[in-house]
């Protein structure tokens, strides 16, 4: 049996022991978002997935910021990071899925002449979306 040194040998462990720990951190992170996500869709009865590509379709994205969301760079309305987390929508309604629902539906009907234009989204895009909003609980 070859002699190894005792300095390469622990070096070697820490490396090993460190890569573990970065895959065991990985692999929880994509656990715990695959988690937020199915139980987005389940509270919502949406799809956050194609939520996430209507948000895109319909420009939300250009007056809201979402962080690592593609072309959500606006500033005209409020940044959506953490919407899922805030008690009210629309500075009105108690921030349910069925209000948020609503309000990108049709934002005028809940509080006319808010900024927020409507866009005829469909219920089912509508829905969508929700799922995908509801997923937004940190900056990632």
């Amino acid at each position: 049996m070859p002699f190894v040194p005792i300095k390469t040998a622990a070096a070697a462990f820490v490396a090993l022991l460190v890569i573990v720990v970065g895959i065991a951190l990985v692999y929880e992170e994509y656990d715990a978002q695959t988690r937020l996500w199915t139980h987005a869709a389940a509270t919502t009865g949406g799809d956050p997935h194609r939520g996430e590509a209507m948000f895109i379709q319909y420009g939300c994205g250009s007056c809201h910021h979402i962080g690592y969301v593609r072309k959500a760079t606006g500033l005209v309305g409020p940044p959506l990071d953490n919407i899922a987390l805030r008690s009210m929508v629309a500075g009105k309604l108690s921030n349910s899925p069925d209000n948020l629902e609503q309000w990108i539906r049709n934002p005028q009907a809940v509080t006319p002449g808010t900024a927020m234009p409507d866009l005829n989204v469909g219920e089912r895009d509508a829905r969508d979306i929700t799922a995908f909003l509801c997923t937004r609980t940190s900056v990632k």
